[in-house]
């Protein structure tokens, strides 16, 4: 754990009894957009909310930018966002955890709906975001993911199918706290959206709400790669993280006796799509049976028939175009605008 530089002066821990929910801000050298995160939450007013900020040793003037706000604050040796993440979840005693990215808000009234649906039985909650520019300004388009209204266990079948299922980016997710502990053996990766959010469903109730409770800034420094061109070095890493990711899900699944139904990680969708674009962004030519494999292992799936018809044109086109094209597709299908028929062959062509 890094050491302890600072802290704000302004800090003032909640001496009363536990909140009920945690938010965790951990910055940094988002100078530009962390005051409007902690903004976010201070506004809403709610008593039974914990708010912590960690700077992760930012080179910037994040630090002066959270003291500012008065606001219980930290300020530590650069380690990463989990780091981060891990020494906030320290310094606070909420059964649930929110982790907010410094560049993300919350909504107004988002603290109200989350807690008024947070019980003992939920592992986990989630909720779309909106997606906004450097600006705020939102894009066209839904907002990421488009997620039903339910709660129940049902996703347990999708992670031991697939290793994942349909899930926001970090800010779109509370935890309970005892599913946090996970993040301690995380070792290979410097983020948190990982294997807390598959193996969720696994220790409860995944509560998940179709209303967008937030805002996703889309902008150069995403550690997602969302909203960029592809590029072969963002996705030989996103495999690599699906690798380690999985084989520390299998160990976790061994407690609850389902390690051996977890499927093998190359056979999984999330892999086999992954490694179809990777060829493609480095130029190289896609086989009829990587295509086949894929399509097929699609197919198989639980998605709507109309997802799983779009795609497979997608695909198909993808699989078939000269590599250039095939480019300009992928470009298209990962663009975080409003996407039609008409602009993805405008943009083929």
């Amino acid at each position: 754990m890094s050491a302890l530089l600072a802290r704000s002066e302004a800090s003032k821990p909640s001496s009363a009894s536990p909140p009920a929910l945690a938010i965790i801000v951990s910055c940094f050298n988002y100078e530009r957009y962390v005051a409007k995160a902690i903004r976010s939450v201070t506004s809403q007013s709610r008593d039974d909310c914990q708010l912590v900020v960690i700077d992760d040793g930012s080179t910037d003037a994040s630090w002066e930018v959270i003291c500012a706000e008065e606001v219980e604050a930290y300020r530590i040796e650069n380690g990463g966002q989990r780091a981060a993440c891990l020494y906030g979840v320290a310094k606070t005693q909420a059964p649930f955890i929110l982790f907010l990215d410094a560049d993300d808000e919350l909504v107004p009234g988002a603290l109200d709906t989350i807690i008024a649906r947070l019980d003992d039985g939920v592992a986990k909650l989630q909720f779309p975001l909106v997606r906004i520019d450097e600006l705020g300004v939102p894009f066209t388009g839904l907002p990421v993911p488009k997620l039903d209204s339910f709660r129940d266990r049902r996703l347990t079948e999708s992670v031991l199918d697939t290793g994942v299922y349909n899930s926001p980016p970090t800010s779109g997710n509370v935890f309970r706290r005892d599913v946090c502990d996970l993040l301690v053996d995380v070792d290979y990766e410097p983020w948190i959206d990982g294997v807390m959010l598959f193996a969720a469903p696994f220790y409860g109730d995944v509560v998940s709400l179709s209303e967008p409770l937030g805002r996703y800034r889309i902008h150069g420094r995403n550690d997602s790669g969302l909203g960029r061109a592809v590029d072969p070095q963002v996705l030989r890493r996103e495999l690599k993280r699906f690798v380690d990711r999985m084989k520390h899900l299998r160990q976790i699944l061994q407690r609850f006796g389902v390690a051996k139904d977890l499927v093998p990680t190359e056979e999984a969708y999330f892999y086999l799509e992954r490694s179809f674009y990777l060829v493609v962004a480095e130029g190289g030519e896609i086989s009829a049976s990587a295509t086949f494999r894929l399509l097929k292992k699609l197919w198989a799936g639980d998605s709507p028939l109309r997802t799983k018809c779009a795609l497979s044109g997608f695909l198909l086109l993808t699989a078939l175009l000269p590599n250039r094209r095939a480019q300009r597709s992928l470009s298209y299908r990962f663009d975080v605008g409003e996407r039609s028929m008409i602009g993805f062959f405008r943009a083929i062509l």
